[in-house]
């Protein structure tokens, strides 16, 4: 949850680095978040996962772009999602890849000095 609240802090920044740990926490957390309120929209609500997803569209760009500066990349390249299917995968694989070390985007993330539980 952590990771999730730190991606929302840094709302609109889309300059610097995100780790991969602190991406994906954020994409599973809005996944099981969305699924939770699309449930409760079946049942009768017909617009909270909409209006939830507007609120976390600019934050989800945000870390979706650190992502792809943290691996050396830009974060234009998430137009790539407007191809049909292969943008999707590409960007996934991006997303997925390792950080690099300092980069034109930043020092290479710590993440032990983002989450004290991974310190040990």
């Amino acid at each position: 949850m952590h990771h999730y609240l730190n991606a929302l802090k840094l709302y609109a920044t889309f300059s610097g680095r995100s780790t991969v740990v602190e991406f994906w926490m954020f994409f599973l957390v809005n996944i099981v978040i969305a699924i939770g309120l699309s449930i409760l929209d079946a049942f009768g609500t017909i617009f909270l996962n909409g209006v939830y997803q507007l609120a976390v569209f600019i934050p989800s760009l945000a870390v979706g772009a650190r992502r792809l500066h943290d691996t050396n990349r830009s974060g234009w390249l998430q137009l790539l999602v407007l191809i049909p299917i292969i943008g999707f995968i590409i960007l996934i694989v991006f997303w997925c890849q390792k950080s690099g070390p300092d980069n034109r985007y930043g020092a290479a993330p710590n993440p032990s000095a983002k989450d004290p539980a991974l310190t040990s």
